[in-house]
């Protein structure tokens, strides 16, 4: 869901300057990527994470960037979704999108980006991940219905989509536990759920 192709030669980072680019969005996500608010694992606080955090989600802001962008899939999950960099950097170029972090308690453990039409309207899961160190501690469904939960308030919601790349032990069972369905409709690839809400 949400994946990026691969970049060849280019690094990341060349990458990021071009879908960035325009300043002074673009030189101040590239600025914040120097900065070093957080620890070396992109911890925000010394308190331990339990399955029993209260989880939230929040804004992403100058505070909390660089551990949101810190924060990383295992490694055979990578060809699944985009890094969090990149999906910040598209988020400042695009309109109708509403993101969040995925915290436990006062510590980031995950991302989530949002297409919103109002106008069609359709609602879209465009990227959602929880840091390798969290999963399987029940953020990533709490987190997903505290989004199901949002997208029901938007105007003339009716039904939620998102894509999945069709591999073993990727996040197809995750979605259908949530109680999406297979449309049957392929995007690149990828296949789509959708959700009626």
């Amino acid at each position: 869901m949400g994946r990026i192709r691969r970049f060849g030669s280019r690094s990341e980072l060349q990458c990021l300057q071009q879908l960035v680019g325009v300043p002074p969005a673009g030189a101040q996500v590239l600025r914040l990527l120097g900065w070093a608010q957080s620890d070396q694992n992109g911890r925000m606080s010394d308190s331990p994470v339990t399955t029993d955090s209260a989880v939230s989600l929040r804004p992403i802001s100058e505070e909390n960037v660089v551990a949101i962008i810190k924060l990383d899939v295992a490694e055979n999950q990578k060809d699944l979704v985009a890094p969090n960099s990149v999906s910040i950097a598209q988020a400042a170029h695009t309109a109708n999108r509403w993101e969040r972090a995925i915290y436990a308690d006062n510590e980031p453990v995950g991302y989530v980006l949002l297409s919103e039409n109002r106008t069609k309207p359709r609602y879209y899961l465009w990227r959602y991940m929880i840091d390798h160190r969290y999963q399987g501690m029940g953020f990533g469904r709490r987190a997903m219905e505290m989004v199901i939960d949002y997208v029901r308030t938007l105007p003339d919601a009716t039904e939620m989509y998102l894509t999945y790349v069709p591999v073993q032990h990727g996040p197809r069972e995750f979605y259908a536990g949530l109680g999406f369905v297979d449309t049957g409709v392929e995007h690149d690839g990828e296949l789509e759920m959708r959700l009626e809400l």
